[in-house]
């Protein structure tokens, strides 16, 4: 049990000013006990489930300089566009030179940065919101003036490396933005799971395939749902590059497509994991998902506890048990808190 919190001197100077982080006046480790223990006591009170069922909280390997994504508003300040961020739940823009939890490589880029969108912004537009990316490369590409300015060539495509594997990623794709964390995570998920050669492993709500990348040598088979246009053409160069003729790429919504592709595995041994937007699971994809008993486990994760939380009810209610759940700080210095759920029908 905790029996005190440290506070300490937040390192970066616009901590409390653009809203953006919540923790950088703590100790590491007491932002992760009060993460840890406010998602327990949340999820014991609302699912009465048992304190035993939680995993210890997998912390960030570098709770500092980790994102690889920043998101960057360009606005009029006294007269002059000026790069920073929209302070959260407002419209109020701040300015900034530097981000304390943005990559080395964004932070010695960002300079050149409100050079270049000031020199490409046409001079009728008053504000622009622009996306910068790095990978384990260190390479830099943004956009976000002009149409198909987040559109990158395969050339160019950002990768991470997780054992051993290398998955792309483009400015225009959804990617995790903590990538020195996605090891863990990977470790994390392949145990829930309990993978082998017999099992077909369904990644619903797939975006480029961070995970059947990673797990698709251990399986039978993989399925791959995602619906995002932008997300499936990244999903198809990993695919490509790594020649897995077992993976099976779906364009379109997991709703439509999970009962077919559950009939069409017959009975063997298939698990799925589902990753859908924070607001979590549409009502549609809930209830076939709720249905699904062919499935021998499901692995939960979510970016919002509350919609995992309402979601994990449904299912309940349905049938499923909840026998595991390990919380991931993806976002450390902030009140963002990831957590992966691992339930199973109950025949």
């Amino acid at each position: 049990m905790m029996t005190g919190i440290v506070k300490v001197k937040p390192l970066c100077s616009y901590f409390g000013e653009c809203g953006g982080c919540t923790y950088q006046d703590l100790a590491y480790e007491d932002e992760l006990w009060i993460k840890e223990s406010e998602l327990k006591k949340l999820f014991c009170e609302e699912l009465e489930v048992s304190n035993e069922i939680f995993l210890p909280i997998v912390p960030s390997p570098e709770p500092y300089f980790y994102r690889s994504r920043l998101d960057l508003s360009l606005r009029r300040v006294q007269g002059q566009l000026r790069l920073g961020f929209t302070r959260k739940g407002t419209r109020r823009h701040v300015p900034i030179e530097s981000c304390s939890i943005a990559r080395p490589e964004i932070n010695a880029f960002m300079p050149l940065l409100e050079k270049a969108a000031l020199e490409k912004i046409p001079s009728k537009y008053r504000s622009a919101n622009l996306v910068v990316k790095t990978d384990n490369e260190g390479k830099i590409h943004w956009g976000g003036i002009g149409r198909r300015s987040l559109k990158l060539s395969e050339s160019d495509y950002f990768w991470t490396e997780i054992e051993g594997k290398r998955i792309f990623y483009s400015l225009d794709s959804f990617f995790q933005a903590n990538l020195a964390i996605l090891p863990k995570v990977a470790q994390s998920i392949r145990s829930l799971l309990n993978l082998d050669k017999e099992t077909h492993l369904l990644d619903l709500y797939a975006g480029v395939g961070l995970f059947w990348a990673a797990f698709a040598e251990e399986v039978k088979s993989a399925w791959a749902i995602e619906e995002s246009k932008d997300s499936c053409e990244i999903a198809e160069f990993n695919k490509c590059y790594h020649k897995f003729d077992h993976v099976h790429l779906i364009f379109g919504k997991t709703e439509d497509f999970l009962s077919e592709v559950l009939s069409s595995l017959g009975n063997d041994r298939k698990v799925a994991i589902v990753d859908p937007p924070r607001k979590g699971l549409s009502p549609t994809a809930l209830q076939r998902l709720k249905i699904a008993k062919e499935l021998n486990r499901l692995v939960y994760i979510s970016c919002q506890p509350q919609s995992l939380l309402r979601d994990l009810k449904e299912f309940r209610s349905s049938g499923w048990e909840i026998d595991q759940i390990i919380p991931f700080d993806f976002f450390p210095r902030t009140d963002h808190l990831e957590v992966a759920a691992r339930l199973h029908p109950n025949h």
